[in-house]
């Protein structure tokens, strides 16, 4: 090898390495808002992952009991893990006692390395087909997909699974209070759990409902989403929180209930009709004008009457 082909092959190691060095800091003062006693939640951006927001954008939250914290959705990437925890220990010194992921999509759950880092032994909580997806695969999928549209703002970040299966209908007892798992086959994803904490009168939707965002449903179901809402509705529950956008009263499941069932309900209507499904967009435009200026509005539309065509076309037989 002459020097200078040795001089290059150094400057790629070189740059290849500097590439793989732990990305900044999350920047901003995201500040928990306390959304029920002793609940907070960190409500990120609604835009897309990019390297102006470093790849943060769900709503990391969290619950103070007298034994500890518990911890749902730690964001996407170790960056905004550390920024929770550093969050967490400004309002309470007590540990960690779990973590819940709410789905497959690694913008909710990669900060689960940040909380493993510090509490070696915390249990994550997933449904029961997340850790299967996420070794086939799907963690390093995400972990890719969030360096290439942060601009390497999320290096650094590796892969922790939950690590605690789990499915509809199990309640777990955790630092006094009782977490009801949620599930109903295909919403979002076909791995979505809700949690109802019933002492706290909280809702936590994940993905199943963004408020001033819509968000993509691809591998779910929109009459399964429906369902999922529709449950949470009914559990009683006074306070809601979003995967995406503000938390609220019971406004935040139900207007994300009415998109979906309008969309998907005009699809039905358009397949009993014998209309393609390019002919529909024209038809619903008018009535998803109290959603058009919700971030993802434009992007998800496309799909979404695709989707929803094709789910109401396979119904009809």
């Amino acid at each position: 090898m002459n020097k200078r082909s040795w001089l290059l092959g150094l400057l790629l190691l070189t740059g290849a390495a500097y590439a793989l060095q732990k990305a900044l800091p999350i920047r901003g003062e995201w500040a928990p808002e306390q959304v029920a006693p002793g609940v907070y939640v960190i409500h990120g951006p609604t835009e897309l992952p990019s390297p102006s927001n470093q790849g943060f954008m769900n709503n990391p939250a969290f619950v103070v009991t007298d034994e500890g914290v518990v911890v749902v959705d730690p964001g996407s990437s170790v960056q905004v893990g550390e920024m929770l925890l550093a969050r967490i220990e400004k309002i309470t010194d007590k540990p960690i006692l779990a973590v819940f992921n709410s789905h497959i999509h690694g913008d909710h759950w990669l900060g689960n390395q940040a909380i493993r880092a510090r509490y070696p032994d915390v249990p994550i909580y997933g449904h029961e087909r997340v850790g299967p997806k996420v070794l086939a695969g799907a963690g390093t999928e995400w972990v890719q997909l969030m360096l290439r549209l942060t601009e390497n703002a999320t290096a650094g970040t590796e892969v922790v699974k939950p690590d605690h299966p789990v499915k509809d209908g199990d309640e777990l007892s955790i630092g006094g209070l009782t977490y009801r798992v949620m599930n109903n086959d295909k919403a979002h994803t076909d791995t979505d759990i809700m949690l109802h904490v019933k002492e706290k009168g909280v809702m936590f939707l994940g993905d199943n409902a963004g408020h001033g965002r819509i968000l993509r449903l691809e591998g779910g179901s929109f009459a399964g989403n429906i369902q999922a809402l529709d449950n949470a509705l009914a559990t009683g529950a006074t306070v809601f929180v979003p995967g995406h956008g503000s938390s609220g009263g019971s406004e935040v499941a139900q207007r994300y209930h009415d998109y979906l069932d309008t969309l998907y309900s005009t699809a039905r209507q358009g397949v009993e009709d014998g209309l393609a499904d390019f002919e529909i967009r024209p038809l619903l435009l008018p009535k998803l004008q109290p959603w058009q200026q919700w971030a993802g509005f434009d992007i998800e539309l496309g799909p979404h009457i695709s989707g929803a065509y094709l789910e109401a076309e396979a119904a009809a037989f």
